[in-house]
């Protein structure tokens, strides 16, 4: 039996603030989301052969080796230029209490490559991403930005977006974009109140579809993907990115 994959809910751009403010989530097509940036969704495009040279996650404690992956940290000013900067690579940590199965210990991922990071789109995304944030804790302030390249592949049968289960992060706001997937069914996308029975189920297909949360009012989760067909390769690539209020997660 086939699963219906469920349209996600998109709203306009300038429905975002309200939509956090409301529900605590919403969903920017990728039209949306080139709007928002105020560039066209191609300069985002260019972006995704970088997933094809990930180097894998050794940290998987389910034994897996269906993930492979990138991360940098930057901050973003609350000045009017929402001024970003890069700093120096440190490792991704998180408590128990927000990730049972990874929390409590130092990742040391591979660092974002340096052209990646380099493109003016990809500052207008954290930019925007830090604006948002500022805009939905109704406070300008300074945020601490961690960004994470996931590639999820099928070459063990299965792969797992979100091995914890359903989840928040401890941060303020995360951003879930879908950059691309092949050959796969399952990946489905649920969001959940925190402290309610409310939640919703759609499917990201569209490459640059981007989910924006707030993290202190929603769990999220990802569904496993399987090949299309058996034995078929299959992967989804996603960026994950998010922003903190007073420091990274560990310090």
């Amino acid at each position: 039996m086939t699963t219906a994959a469920f349209t996600p809910p998109f709203i306009a751009p300038a429905e975002l603030p309200a939509a956090l403010r409301d529900q605590g989530y919403a969903v920017l097509s990728p039209q949306g989301v080139g709007e928002w940036l105020g560039v066209p969704v191609s300069q985002l495009e260019a972006l995704h052969p970088d997933w094809n040279d990930l180097p894998p996650d050794d940290y998987l404690k389910d034994g897996g080796r269906y993930r492979t992956r990138r991360h940098a940290c930057f901050t973003v000013e609350a000045d009017e230029q929402a001024t970003l900067a890069q700093v120096p690579h440190r490792a991704h940590w998180q408590p128990v209490e927000y990730n049972a199965l990874h929390g409590g210990m130092q990742r040391w991922f591979a660092p974002m490559l340096e052209a990646t990071v380099a493109q003016p789109v990809w500052h207008r995304l954290l930019q925007q991403l830090g604006r948002a944030s500022s805009e939905m804790r109704g406070e300008a302030q300074r945020w601490y930005v961690e960004a994470h390249q996931f590639r999820i592949d099928t070459a063990g049968g299965i792969g797992r977006p979100t091995p914890e289960g359903a989840h928040r992060d401890g941060v303020d706001l995360v951003a879930v974009a879908l950059v691309g997937r092949h050959g796969i069914k399952g990946g489905e996308t649920r969001v959940f109140e925190a402290n309610g029975r409310r939640g919703e189920r759609f499917t990201m297909t569209e490459p640059w579809t981007l989910l924006v949360l707030d993290d202190a009012r929603v769990i999220h989760e990802s569904t496993p993907i399987q090949p299309l067909e058996e034995g078929g390769e299959g992967w989804r690539d996603t960026l994950v990115i998010t922003c903190r209020a007073k420091g990274f997660q560990g310090d």
